[in-house]
């Protein structure tokens, strides 16, 4: 069983996921917290698998919740589950340890496979807020060079896979990242599917994902080999 505590401050969507989740096989809502502080405090009590957190609450907002939950290093992984999808929304959650991000609107089978995506120890992004994490990045600059971060990559990524995974989260296509660094856009292919191999991975959309979560997004490198 999946266990899994709800945190939102209106009564009638705590009432609602509670049956939506309870018809799920494998689901079992162990709790539903009222805003963060509550969240906190069920999540050390419950000691839940995984967090549905609303972004917007009193007291203790969702955001501020699932960083001390990070820096707790509480077991339980966090969805971010918000009416509001905006820029500033999807960047705060994700940098603050969330594991996915969906919308209010998704479907019971939306939020069905994202419990178990982040179990399985990927990522979780809404298709509908992929684009806001393009937007507020923005393409880098044709002729910008920003050095990847110091010290080791995560998960083994040499300097050139980093540089790809930035030019994803940037947007950019295979073929456009190839034309970009200056190879062929099978060689592109190939770090492409190294980097999901590397972090385990699924598909684009968590490579975008992985790079703001890793710091990775927005940083390129004119000498990666």
């Amino acid at each position: 069983m999946i266990r899994v505590l709800l945190a939102d401050d209106q009564r009638i969507v705590r009432d609602g996921l509670t049956v939506l989740l309870g018809r799920l096989p494998g689901i079992e809502v162990v709790g539903a917290a009222v805003d963060g502080e509550d969240a906190l405090a069920l999540a050390d009590r419950l000691r839940p698998d995984v967090i549905l957190m609303d972004l917007r609450m009193p007291r203790c907002d969702g955001v501020e919740a699932i960083r001390r939950l990070r820096d707790e290093r509480h077991p339980a992984q966090v969805i971010a589950l918000t009416t509001y999808a905006d820029d500033r929304s999807v960047l705060d959650a994700l940098r603050a340890g969330a594991r996915g991000f969906l919308t209010k609107d998704a479907g019971a089978g939306d939020i069905e496979r994202a419990l178990h995506a982040v179990l399985a120890g990927g990522a979780a992004l809404d298709p509908g807020v992929q684009h806001h994490l393009v937007d507020a990045l923005g393409p880098p600059p044709v002729d910008a060079d920003v050095a990847i971060p110091r010290g080791p990559l995560p998960d083994g990524l040499t300097p050139r896979e980093a540089e790809v995974l930035a030019l994803i989260a940037a947007g950019l296509s295979n073929q456009e990242i190839a034309a970009r660094i200056h190879v062929a856009e099978t060689t592109v292919k190939t770090h492409v599917n190294h980097i999901l191999a590397k972090a385990g991975l699924r598909d684009r959309a968590q490579a975008v994902s992985y790079a703001y979560r890793t710091g990775l997004a927005g940083t390129r490198s004119a000498n990666a080999d």
